[in-house]
Parts: C-alpha cells; structure tokens; sequence
C-alpha cells in the first residue's frame, strides 16, 4: 500500500532553530543506530520511520557505521526512502557521520580528508541519496590536523553532498577550534551533537556557551542513557534488556533506586520517566533537538508525547538534581 503521511503532521510538535542558521529542527529527531540494521525486520523499521513522519519527526539521524553489519541502517534507510519517502525528500533532514572504524586499514576511520570524503560517498550510495542535509565529524582526531578535518567538511558542502555540517563529540576547546576554522574557509558549523541526560551533564561545563557563542545548535543523544532513565530497570536488570545482553550498557551501570525516585517526580507530572527525562534535555533553548531511538511504533510514540508535558517548575528542578546528584556527570 502505498505511503501517505498524515496531513496534520506538522502540527504535532514544535520545530527550533538550530543556532544562527536558517534551519529549523523537529524538537524530537530520530535515530538510527539500534534497530534499522539487517538483523532487524524491515517491516518493522518502516513502521516506525511512517510513524515518525506522521508525527512530526523530520529528521533521520544515521552514521556509517550504524547497524549491523556497518552500513545496514544506512541500507535499510535507503529502501524504505526510495519507496515510501522519496516525494518527500525536501521535507526531510537526513544526516551522516564519519569518524569511528568502518573498514579495516589505515583510512577506514577518524579524520582524514581521504576517510571522511570516501565515507560521504559511500553513505550517499548506500542511501540511494543525491546529498545529505548534515554530514558530521563523528569525533575529534588527535592525530589529523584539524584543519584537515574542517577541509573536508567543507569540501563536503561545496561539492553539494551536504547541506551543512557538523561535528560530535568534541570538547568545548575542540568546538571553539572547529568553528574558528570553519568561518574562516566560509563555511561555518551548523550543529554539534554530544550525549547528555540528567545523569550525563557534561555538556554544561562550557560546551552549550561555546555553541551559543560560535551560533551552533546543539542535537543531544543517549537522553535516557541508553534505557537508565526509563521504567525499564525500576525492579533491576531483566534477562532480555539491554543492560543484560548488550556491550554498550553493563548492569553494573544500573541504579534502580535513582529510577524509582525520578519516575516518582514524572508520575507526579503526568509523564512516564522516559518523557521527563526527554523534555528535561529541551529545557535550555540552547538544545535544538533531542535524538531518540526506537524498537517499536509504540516506543516511538510514547517518546514523542514529552513536548506535551508541562513545563518543568522550580521544585521539580530542584528535586531532579538532586536525586541525580549522586552520579551525575
């Protein structure tokens, strides 16, 4: 049956502007590293991608590396694009990193100009796309002069593979270089994306002031620090979660008592813990977007209800830090 996208789409939540620049993103962006690869049913994956668009989601975050194997969410978010969302290719931000391992050899991660233009080229073949809205230095490189790096990005935009470009994952110091940099060869930065979460808060050590100052927007992910900060660990580790089965999360990391008490603060504002914990990163306006990931329409859906909770007050402010204060970053 042939995709047609909900007419009211945009009226489902608010769109920011992404620091000095012209482009607007949805509050809430989706990601796609977990669940678009080839071990994972396609049908499922384009339910959710539909679901998402119906709802206001514009933005696909992917990376090279996304999926398993490498290149598969990339792959997998080619074929659905080409058969439910082509026609609607200007109405969608689609972004790209290059930065970690991809293929074995000296030039198949960091930042050299050779790895970062042949990543592009791949992830456009990959998605079947002419050019990418974003396409991101997924991490600094200690060993490639930034310059370097910053060359390529720029190479990028003015060969018209992207749009824009952005960086992750740099420190506050790195940024106020890149974006130094990229003004100077007139193309200046769009977006950086770090993690941050009410456990994760690095960011407020000087990185959101920089990007405030530079005119960068700012896309978070791990919002909720891949699964801490939902109902999923409140009674401990289940055998089939994440925390259980997973390398990127040890069921060392889990502190079901921290869980309980924030959702107690969510309950309190009619929100489960996952959208509390989802609008708390839009609470600086500093924060463009916040990435999300989902396994489910459900999962989707219940994560894309935080821009309809209610504004955060002084004392549930107070009450979030400290709860988290005691592992917070």
């Amino acid at each position: 049956m042939t995709y047609q996208p909900d007419d009211r789409r945009y009226e489902r939540q608010p769109y920011n502007r992404s620091g000095r620049s012209g482009l607007r993103l949805p509050a809430v962006s989706l990601g796609l590293w977990h669940n678009f690869g080839d071990d994972r049913p396609v049908a499922n994956s384009r339910a959710i991608l539909r679901r998402a668009f119906d709802l206001g989601v514009t933005h696909f975050d992917l990376a090279n590396n996304y999926g398993v194997p490498y290149g598969s969410a990339e792959r997998t978010f080619g074929r659905i694009f080409r058969e439910d969302f082509a026609r609607h290719r200007d109405e969608l931000v689609i972004s790209t990193k290059a930065g970690y391992d991809m293929w074995p050899g000296p030039y198949g991660e960091w930042g050299s100009r050779k790895y970062l233009l042949a990543s592009l080229d791949q992830s456009l073949e990959r998605m079947g796309l002419e050019y990418v809205d974003v396409f991101y230095s997924h991490r600094f490189d200690p060993d490639t002069p930034l310059e370097e790096t910053m060359g390529a990005l720029d190479r990028a935009v003015r060969s018209g593979k992207a749009l824009y470009a952005g960086i992750s994952n740099y420190t506050p110091e790195q940024t106020a270089q890149a974006a130094r940099i990229m003004r100077e060869l007139g193309t200046p930065l769009l977006i950086h994306q770090p993690s941050y979460s009410m456990i994760n808060r690095w960011i407020e050590k000087g990185l959101l002031d920089t990007l405030e100052e530079a005119g960068m927007g700012c896309i978070v992910y791990s919002p909720l620090a891949q699964g801490l900060l939902t109902d999923r660990y409140l009674d401990g580790v289940p055998a089939d979660s994440r925390a259980a089965t997973s390398r990127f999360l040890s069921s060392d990391a889990i502190d079901a008592e921290l869980a309980r008490d924030l959702d107690e603060v969510a309950r309190g504002r009619g929100q489960t813990l996952a959208q509390m914990a989802l609008l708390w990163t839009l609470r600086d306006p500093r924060v463009t977007s916040v990435l999300i990931g989902a396994s489910s329409v459900r999962q989707l859906e219940d994560n894309v209800a935080c821009v309809d909770g209610p504004a955060f007050t002084e004392d549930e402010l107070a009450s979030i830090d400290k709860i988290t204060s005691r592992r917070a970053a």
